[in-house]
């Protein structure tokens, strides 16, 4: 039996709790980890020091694709987002993912507004 399954029962999903995932931490080192921002990663080298667990190594192939959002990340693994945002923080630490804030909606045009541009343009 591989690692990855003794630690889950068939009827009952993952036997190890949350905070034993996170070795007991609850908060990330890193404030920049809304739900909302994205996550990818930075290419880097895995540094000799980094301990990465199981869950670190299955979250760099979540993220191996492309720039995903933290909820997104969180509900693919199935793990709680508190205990994404820890593990994170590790890779962050570490320079093997980067974080992107969300972007805010207010600072982007609407489409009415782009239209009017474009019609402004056209009529020249």
């Amino acid at each position: 039996m591989s690692r990855d399954h003794e630690w889950v029962d068939e009827e009952a999903g993952p036997v190890v709790r949350p905070y034993a995932v996170t070795r007991g931490r609850t908060r990330p080192t890193s404030a920049s980890l809304d739900l909302l921002a994205t996550v990818g990663l930075t290419g880097l080298p895995v540094p000799a020091k980094a301990e990465l667990s199981t869950q670190h190594r299955r979250l760099l192939s979540c993220v191996a694709g492309g720039s995903r959002p933290v909820a997104e990340v969180a509900s693919e693994l199935g793990l709680p987002v508190g205990v994404i945002r820890v593990l994170l923080s590790d890779l962050l630490d570490y320079g093997l993912v980067a974080v992107r804030p969300p972007v805010d909606r207010g600072a982007t045009p609407t489409e009415s507004l782009l239209r009017e541009v474009i019609n402004g343009l056209r009529a020249l």
